[in-house]
């Protein structure tokens, strides 16, 4: 494993791509090579990120599904007819009007069958102990079927921590950009938020953002807001397109929600999305 490690970790090539905090006379910054997703797998040491990475390779797949829905049948029919197509289903699962232990269990048997991680966006923003009670009790304990879990950096170590203790068998990302327009996370809060997890590789496997904001190949960008053909809504939604975020961005997954369940049909616009960012990831690593 260590020599497959040293062989790709000296066997890239520079590329100039925007970064954080770049001065208007630096705006770019020389890194490496962007890796494909089975290499950057083998540099992993958090076994969930590594699935991930694996997945997305193995299904040839950047996108995530966001299963915005009210009632249970509806989620796992979404699950089952786009799970063929996806990495990560995403859901809120306190939308649900219905939900159940049932619905979980049957959401949990979908990942298995269409090989894709479940990730609940629950957005956790308190102290340790609360957010420790929120993932493994309450109504809905995500802790027993969620691989993947969000969380705001504004608590600090704290919430981070709390997580852990429950869920370190699972993945944490965290949130350093939102695509809503006027939102509040600026700059310095975005670099705080890279920190956090580059001190906590264990848990934390990557972020929720706009764009790419660390070069650390273990972990994945995962970017909120695209489609294929709206520039936002009434709400606040930015909107940019899968060649935007993959492409000029750089992330590594797309998150699409309405451009795909508000389609006339979802399982050809799933098709859709995924080549449109599985090409866009080709382009980046030829």
């Amino acid at each position: 494993m260590e020599k497959v490690q040293a062989f790709i970790a000296g066997n890239q090539c520079s590329q100039l791509v925007p970064h954080l905090g770049d001065t208007q006379s630096d705006k770019t910054k020389n890194i490496c090579k962007q890796l494909s997703y089975g290499e950057r797998a083998v540099l992993c040491k958090n076994s969930l990120a590594k699935r991930l990475l694996e997945v997305m390779s193995a299904k040839e797949t950047n996108l995530a599904l966001s299963a915005d829905v009210t009632e249970s049948q509806a989620l796992l029919k979404l699950a089952d007819e786009i799970g063929p197509f996806i990495c990560v289903l995403k859901t809120h699962i306190d939308e649900l009007k219905d939900f159940s232990e049932s619905t979980v269990k049957q959401l949990v048997k979908m990942a298995e069958k269409h090989n894709f991680l479940i990730f609940e966006d629950r957005k956790f923003a308190d102290i340790g102990q609360t957010v420790q009670q929120q993932f493994q009790g309450g109504l809905y304990q995500i802790s027993k079927w969620a691989d993947i879990v969000d969380a705001h950096s504004l608590p600090g170590q704290g919430v981070i921590d709390g997580l852990k203790q429950v869920g370190a068998s699972k993945g944490c990302l965290l949130i350093a950009e939102m695509s809503s327009k006027g939102n509040l996370i600026t700059e310095s809060y975005t670099k705080s938020t890279l920190q956090l997890a580059e001190a906590n590789r264990d848990f934390v496997i990557g972020f929720i953002c706009t764009k790419k904001i660390s070069d650390d190949p273990r972990l994945v960008h995962f970017t909120p807001g695209v489609h294929l053909n709206s520039s936002g809504d009434l709400k606040g939604q930015q909107y940019i397109t899968p060649q935007e975020a993959i492409g000029s961005r750089r992330s590594d997954v797309i998150i699409v929600g309405r451009g795909i369940i508000s389609a006339e049909n979802p399982v050809t616009a799933a098709q859709m999305y995924q080549k449109a960012g599985f090409q866009a990831y080709l382009e980046q690593i030829q």
